[in-house]
């Protein structure tokens, strides 16, 4: 595992960052090397009072469309993009943009209101894309059809489509892309911000613990009802990771990072890991010359967005967005 501490300069980072990335994606499983064209389609859309609230779908793959939620506010030429990823919950993109769910999860709909173009889609496996006769998050039929990829590397590759639709969307500033998410929205924000560079910010909300100090690692490749990363099992029994998550912190530097963690977390085993993970890699944003674009905020609030981390949120966007 690459010693972030041992780092003295560009060279060191280089490689070191080759080698995360080699052992990020062995672990994420195989993902294709090229994107298809999302080809954008407009289904339906609805006027409200601050934004006009779209139902979009393209291309994730050689033969797959999915749908999403796209918010535009209204009088606004150009604005910032946000992509807001959906907690663990089977409404999936429908809580993101207010339809159903906890309020406080409907990003898409609230960052609209305050002039950001919002895109939210389903992850694979929630909402409108549950397998028949399956349930929300059964990875059953997807590991049967794709043996050797990984749900979590799947979700990545679907949001870089997001991505893709961003660049296709004329109103977007493509210069000025965020990604927000709770849990495992969360956890696919920041996995995100690490791996493309087109995230300039990203807020991610009890999206994780260390690998390495989890007590209970194994639910990130266990086989019941989510396994997320089935190739991380190995590690889990010899105790010994390749990378952990202050590896995927200091791939998404220098581009802003907002880490909210519930320190009396439920769903978590050692949250405290977290502030441990943040401060490994503010050495490496120092060097970037971004030294206040990653920070830390632990609440007691258990596992959930507060008002207080909403409105850290949206301080942090119209920051750095």
């Amino acid at each position: 595992m690459v010693d972030l501490s041992s780092l003295d300069s560009a060279a060191d980072w280089s490689k070191a960052r080759k080698e995360i990335v080699a052992a990020v994606d062995a672990l994420l499983g195989e993902r294709p090397e090229k994107h298809v064209e999302p080809q954008l389609t407009i289904v339906d859309e609805i006027d409200f009072p601050k934004y006009v609230r779209r139902r979009v779908n393209y291309f994730v793959d050689d033969w797959t469309r999915i749908s999403a939620w796209m918010f535009l506010p209204e009088g606004r030429e150009e604005a910032p993009g946000i992509l807001c990823c959906h907690q663990e919950c089977r409404q999936g993109k429908d809580e993101t943009a207010g339809l159903e769910g906890n309020g406080r999860m409907a990003f898409a709909a609230h960052y609209a209101s305050l002039g950001y173009i919002t895109l939210a889609p389903d992850c694979i496996t929630a909402g409108e894309r549950i397998s028949s006769r399956s349930a929300a998050y059964d990875t059953t039929h997807f590991y049967k059809d794709n043996p050797d990829m990984s749900l979590l590397g799947k979700m990545l590759v679907d949001h870089q489509h997001a991505l893709d639709v961003f660049e296709e969307e004329s109103r977007v500033d493509s210069a000025r892309i965020g990604v927000v998410g709770h849990g495992l929205g969360g956890t696919n924000a920041l996995l995100l911000a690490a791996l493309d560079s087109r995230v300039q910010s990203c807020v991610a909300s009890c999206g994780f613990s260390r690998f390495s100090t989890d007590s209970d690692a194994g639910r990130w490749a266990e086989a019941g009802p989510i396994n997320l990363l089935p190739k991380l099992q190995p590690a889990i029994d010899s105790g010994v990771f390749d990378f952990d998550w202050e590896h995927l912190l200091a791939m998404a530097a220098p581009s802003a990072t907002l880490i909210i963690t519930a320190m009396a977390d439920a769903a978590v085993s050692n949250p405290e890991s977290c502030t441990d993970a943040v401060e490994q890699v503010e050495k490496l944003y120092k060097y970037f010359g971004a030294p206040r674009a990653i920070e830390h905020f632990g609440h007691d609030d258990g596992h959930k967005m507060t008002f207080e981390t909403l409105d850290m949120a949206d301080d942090w966007f119209e920051r750095w967005l």
